[in-house]
């Protein structure tokens, strides 16, 4: 049977139009065709503790989660999400009005955007982003309005006059991402508190992206934007339990938020998925109470891990920004007589047997990005050893 088309209206919601099939998509099914290391996409290559995921067959086994869970999420979640804001942050959180569970980050963002978010309201983000932020504000109609981070010594840095000027009468909010993906750029007291007092002064709400909250390094600090002077009400806070315990195909997320902006997402929420997710509730409720020392050896792995490939990748002739958060390098491939970074990736599997993905896609202003390429070191140490050695060998130098 022919599919019925319109001549004159084509089928995708035009608001859609400029996305394609994601850079993950495209360059994972390059991974599968060729063989290579995959150290493109966000995923670790192996599970997270063992007694979280003995958690999540106890609740499947006990009929706890099988049936949808409560719309918000179940009680012993949101109650673990709210203790964990009061011991690292001295955030006090009210499981029952202030705490939203999702389907991972991704819905978290992309309700936040549809509930408050209206056609012709602009909202800035920090450039390049993740993929999803241009999506989301298109489906709810927004206009996105980028400020790019560049580098500079080495850490690709906010400019907060460029922020400042950016805001206009139309501004609607603040889309913020620390640690930032996929620079590695962990935004610093100063630059949130700068952040902060713009927000209280234009009257913008925030929504802030910090599902890499426990992964930082070297003398970095996460600071949830919400701890800052006048930004408790206006903030929603978003994380989730992928990044932090390694699985991500459990798409377990969060907000906290006030009670007024909770409800608001919501009711874009239960309008996405409803509930999802229902057994591994239980098991990330556990995972959040597990003792500090697992959060510390989880950071000392990964930056065992960044330093290893960023050697590496030195070694191999590129120019590393050595992240101070979350579980990607950026490199630039000028050193190496390149400059197109989505050539280079693309290239990149059957030259060397190696992953990588072009930062180009996560920018408006894709001149910016093109020299960039990102690599991620969620993978076993050995792995990223042998990517080493693959790209030094097949002469990227």
């Amino acid at each position: 049977m022919t599919a019925m088309t319109s001549s004159a209206r084509p089928l995708l919601n035009r608001r859609l139009a400029e996305f394609g099939t994601t850079i993950f998509a495209e360059m994972s099914a390059l991974a599968v065709r060729t063989g290579a290391i995959n150290l493109g996409q966000g995923f670790p290559d192996t599970d997270g503790p063992e007694e979280v995921r003995e958690a999540a067959v106890r609740a499947l086994r006990d009929g706890r989660g099988n049936q949808y869970p409560p719309g918000p999420g179940i009680p012993e979640l949101r109650t673990a999400v709210a203790a964990h804001q009061q011991r690292r942050y001295g955030l006090s959180v009210d499981p029952d009005t202030e705490v939203l569970v999702t389907a991972g980050a991704t819905e978290a963002i992309a309700a936040a955007m549809l509930a408050l978010v209206e056609p012709g309201d602009e909202v800035i983000a920090l450039e390049p982003y993740y993929d999803s932020y241009a999506a989301c504000v298109a489906m709810a109609g927004g206009t996105r309005v980028p400020v790019t981070l560049r580098p500079h010594e080495g850490r690709f840095r906010l400019d907060l006059d460029e922020l400042r000027d950016a805001v206009t009468d139309r501004t609607r909010l603040l889309l913020i991402n620390t640690p930032h993906n996929p620079t590695g750029t962990v935004l610093t007291r100063e630059e949130l508190a700068a952040i902060a007092e713009l927000a209280v002064e234009r009257d913008l709400l925030v929504v802030t992206d910090e599902v890499y909250e426990h992964l930082v390094f070297d003398d970095a600090e996460h600071i949830p934007l919400a701890t800052f002077p006048g930004m408790r009400d206006r903030t929603v806070t978003i994380s989730s339990a992928g990044k932090t315990f390694s699985f991500t195909g459990w798409k377990v997320g969060w907000i906290t938020a006030s009670p007024a902006l909770i409800t608001a997402v919501r009711s874009a929420k239960q309008f996405l998925t409803y509930v999802s997710a229902g057994p591994f509730q239980y098991a990330i409720a556990e995972a959040l109470a597990l003792p500090e020392s697992y959060f510390e050896d989880l950071r000392a792995d990964m930056l065992t891990k960044r330093d290893v490939l960023a050697a590496g990748l030195e070694d191999a002739g590129l120019t590393v920004h050595r992240p101070s958060g979350t579980y990607f390098i950026t490199a630039d491939i000028r050193p190496l007589g390149e400059t197109d970074g989505i050539a280079f990736c693309r290239a990149l599997p059957e030259r060397t047997g190696v992953v990588a993905v072009p930062t180009a896609v996560f920018y408006d202003h894709r001149e910016l990005g093109a020299p960039f390429v990102r690599f991620a070191f969620c993978k076993k140490k050995p792995v990223l050893e042998e990517a080493a050695r693959r790209l030094k060998a097949a002469g990227t130098r």
